[in-house]
């Protein structure tokens, strides 16, 4: 590829005895881009992007001129473009991916074009870590079953990923067993700098940067890399060789200034960070950290803020390139990166130097000092409270649930409030050695007075890296920690994405018999309604040793402040700040039990599986060969489906197919959870002979769309606002008014041919990367979503599959519309002409009220997305690019 190299950037950078070509942002600042060096540091990574990447074509010269524009005013809404480095994907989303640039093969194959075609042209990594489930738990043998349970509803899924590596060059597989991949990336993938060999340049280094199929994919800002979480339909598109086209972001800077209290851990920190960062406001815009407080902190402290980022509603949380940088990459064994990260860094001005003034679109401080030990909860990460009120809010949540009853209290069975999950889980705490090893030691001192969990508290361990159980053990905490019941159950996300398995048949007949509103408490990063487990109502976040306190405690109603855990071996009160491990404790653990042989001997082949993975026999060929009998695996439909709009036209005669309030997460709209009779889907699966006890979740079924469609809008918590007196997928038919489910209804719409679309309040699918929430829609025959506000991936996958995200204008809701769901909307002012952004009319005929005219805004925000709208999703504008390719 040919480089104008506009602004004389091309450099060479000697490094030991290497010398590497560079893209110099100081030499592009005095060729024509002068006062980049205040630009924030996560700029500049997206700056030198477009340097390298200029050619003229896609990305151009004024691209490039927009970051010293944005200078100006902090903001500048001009479109860029971002070519990420490498690609990660977890299998949840990944497999899906696979499956549909095999369908992508099959469609090229058809058309006379060489299915080899349709490959990753950058690397690609495939981690199979989303779909171990915790269905064993407090024994020592709950690993090794819940493993054997994981492949046998897995074979399939883990057959085609196996496949796909001998299909698609640049794949790399990484096995089930090896832990969360954000963790993995952490420790083990991440460069911070990157370099290889380029056919005009020779050896060229430039900043390691990514995206991801899962939300969480930020964590990775914590080691300075730029990488953000988005569906797998834009991943394919970036695999593919695609940019992806962004609107220039603004920057908040969050000057982090004083120090933790004693007691005060990292969970702490970053829920006290979430509900700022929420109250602030900053969706789709970068957050960027500095200040003193920084060089306090260690590099796990900075990646589990930057893990939370989609909680807190931001692209991604960055810290700077400093000695924090440099020491990680020495105690997780990449030395042999330091010296090229440094240089680079330093000359770059990516170096993190709080004397130079960065000019951020808006600034604000946040005092450590003030952060007290909290959970979060019952429903959502931002819902932060003080540990000492934490009774209080379950209490308050439970007479909400149950309408004012008192409460369920019995001398037998369970009670309103009882914890029947404590998951030590996810990848946001279990990366992070301080809580772990705070965990291990409250376990240590907690049995060391006699205390227990309670017998009705699943208890599991679910670490994100091998290496936590191997400091743990080196520690000699894991005993406390079994003797609690907190054995490891697997590595990987498990009760953090909703694989929390069963709670055994009389816990869950007991909850559903007294209709009990109770409780998880986990350390994981999401607790949104009915995603831990469908039986449970309320779910709070907490760090991992609160997690033990709360399995002892038992019951979320306990003042942990004031009340007892319980008694010890002499029949005396024991109160979690008897057990509560020092600051200084916790410190000395760390230094000599966290260990570089550690990461260096679980990560010196990390494609090496289990055993179980081993005799998985995987098909060799360029296309897949689909079983038509699978139930796991379909042929994806979207090609097929999808309806090219050349050009747009305007959507007349629509009808609501929901209305929905707040908040509406992915989970809503695409569940995650486990599979079972009742459901529409698991009805389906019945009637193509799957036993129930095979169903799994639809996690695992996210390749087969007559599962994935029945599941849409579908989750146990829902609530339509044209149904309010049902919870769950329904909705009312039009014209009759029946009551009918939303999926029953979306077939009457689609087989007479009219579209239909949904209408929601703020943050809309906010939550997970899932693109099956976007997919699931696009399946039912929704044509556009109009809400208030989107969250960033959301939004940018209804535009992958050309379902339009439509925004009512400042201060106009669905209820000042006051629409009741049997209105017919029409939406004016699609043509060839579509711009970003454009206003568009909405005409509204209200069955009773007559005739309304609004005005919304087309949430299309680049002219990449209007292509991609107009071609009918990203998968049909690919594949037409790569025909015109051929020809």
């Amino acid at each position: 590829m040919s480089y104008p190299n506009s602004f004389n950037a091309r450099v060479s950078l000697p490094v030991g005895e290497k010398n590497y070509t560079i893209f110099s942002l100081p030499n592009a600042s005095k060729n024509g881009l002068g006062g980049i060096e205040s630009l924030p540091y996560c700029l500049k990574v997206l700056l030198e992007n477009n340097l390298r990447k200029e050619d003229g074509i896609i990305t151009k010269k004024e691209n490039i001129i927009a970051f010293r524009t944005w200078l100006k005013h902090r903001h500048n809404p001009e479109t860029i473009n971002y070519f990420p480095t490498r690609i990660m994907m977890p299998d949840s989303s990944g497999v899906p991916l696979v499956a549909d640039m095999a369908a992508m093969r099959d469609k090229a194959l058809a058309e006379g074009i060489d299915p080899a075609r349709v490959n990753p042209v950058r690397p690609f990594d495939l981690i199979m870590d989303h779909s171990v489930t915790a269905e064993f738990a407090g024994t020592p043998d709950a690993f090794g079953k819940n493993l054997e349970f994981e492949f046998a509803n897995n074979a399939e899924r883990y057959k085609m990923a196996k496949w796909a590596q001998t299909a698609f060059s640049n794949i790399r597989v990484l096995p089930p067993g090896q832990g969360i991949l954000h963790q993995i990336n952490l420790e083990s993938l991440a460069r911070v700098v990157w370099s290889e060999d380029d056919e005009e340049h020779g050896l060229i280094a430039f900043p390691d940067s990514l995206v991801g199929g899962d939300s969480h994919t930020p964590m990775i800002n914590g080691l300075s890399v730029l990488g953000w979480g988005v569906g797998g339909i834009e991943a394919m598109s970036a695999a593919l060789g695609q940019p992806i086209s962004m609107v220039l972001p603004d920057v908040v800077g969050m000057r982090l200034v004083g120090h933790l209290r004693e007691g005060v851990t990292s969970t702490d920190l970053v829920l006290a960070i979430t509900k700022r960062l929420r109250e602030v406001g900053v969706v789709q815009k970068f957050v960027e950290f500095f200040g003193p407080a920084v060089d306090l902190m260690s590099m796990p402290d900075r990646a589990t803020i930057a893990n939370m980022c989609p909680e807190y509603g931001a692209s991604l949380g960055f810290f700077p390139i400093d000695k924090e940088t440099i020491s990680f990459l020495q105690l997780t064994g990449r030395e042999e990166f330091c010296d090229l990260v440094e240089a680079y860094a330093k000359h770059q001005g990516l170096w993190r130097d709080d004397k130079v003034q960065r000019l951020y679109s808006q600034t604000f401080e946040f005092d450590l000092n003030e952060v007290e030990t909290s959970v979060a909860g019952p429903s959502r990460p931002q819902q932060l409270v003080p540990l000492g009120s934490a009774h209080i809010s379950a209490k308050t949540a439970i007479e909400t649930q149950t309408q004012g009853r008192s409460g369920g209290q019995s001398k037998e069975g369970l009670n309103d409030g009882d914890i029947v999950i404590a998951a030590i889980t996810s990848c946001t705490n279990t990366s992070n050695p301080s809580v772990m090893l705070a965990a291990g030691l409250l376990a240590k001192k907690a049995c060391a007075l006699g205390l227990k969990s309670k017998p009705w508290v699943k208890t599991s361990l679910s670490p994100g890296s091998r290496i936590v159980h191997d400091y743990l053990n080196d520690a000699s905490l894991m005993g406390s920690l079994e003797e609690l019941g907190f054995h490891v159950v697997g590595y990987g996300c498990m009760t953090c994405g909703g694989n929390s398995g069963s709670l055994g048949e009389n816990i869950e007949a007991d909850i559903s018999q007294k209709e009990l509103s109770v409780c998880a408490v986990v350390s994981s990063n999401r607790n949104f309604e009915g995603r831990i487990h469908p039986s449970v109502k309320m779910a709070y976040i907490a760090s991992p040793p609160l997690v033990v306190a709360y399995a002892i405690a038992g019951n979320m109603c306990n003042d942990m402040r004031t009340e007892p855990l319980g008694n010890d071996t002499n029949g005396d009160p024991v109160f979690l700040r008897d057990i509560w491990p020092t600051t200084s404790e916790i410190e000395e653990l760390m230094r000599k039990h966290v260990r570089s042989s550690f990461f260096k001997k679980r990560y010196k082949d990390i494609t090496s599986g289990p055993e179980l993975w081993n005799l998985l026999k995987a098909p060799v060929s360029k296309t897949y060969k689909w079983d038509p009998q699978s139930t796991y695996i379909r042929q994806p439909p979207f090609l097929d489906t999808a309806k090219p709009k050349l050009p747009p036209k305007d959507i007349k005669g629509a009808v609501i197919l929901g209305i929905f309030g707040d908040h509406l997460t992915t989970d809503h709209i695409s569940p995650a959870c486990n599979l079972t009779e009742d459901m529409l889907a698991g009805k389906y699966l019945s009637s193509k002979g799957v036993l129930p006890r095979e169903f799994s979740g639809y996690t695992q079924r996210r390749v087969n769309h007559g599962v994935m469609m029945r599941g849409a809008f579908n989750n146990p918590r829902i609530v339509n606002e044209m149904t309010p007196e049902l919870v769950g997928g329904w909705t009312k038919v039009w014209p009759t008014g029946k009551v009918v489910t939303i999926y029953e209804a979306s077939e009457f719409y689609k087989k007479s041919e009219t579209p239909s679309i949904v209408v929601a309040g703020k943050e809309y699918g906010t939550g997970s990367s899932r693109d099956w929430a976007a997919k699931s829609p696009f399946m039912l025959g929704v044509s556009a979503i109009i809400a208030e506000s989107f969250e960033r991936i959301h939004r940018s996958n209804l535009t992958g599959m050309a379902v339009l995200p439509l925004q009512f204008k400042d201060g106009e809701t669905r209820k000042s519309w006051q629409l009741d769901g049997s209105e017919i909307l029409s939406i004016i002012g699609l043509n060839e002409d579509l711009e970003p952004g454009q206003e568009l009319k909405i005409k509204v005929e209200h069955k009773l009220k007559g005739v309304s005219e609004k005005t919304v805004v087309c949430r299309l925000d680049t002219h990449r997305e209007i292509e991609w709208y107009k071609a009918g999703g990203v998968m049909p504008y690919v594949l037409n690019g790569i025909s015109n390719q051929s020809i």
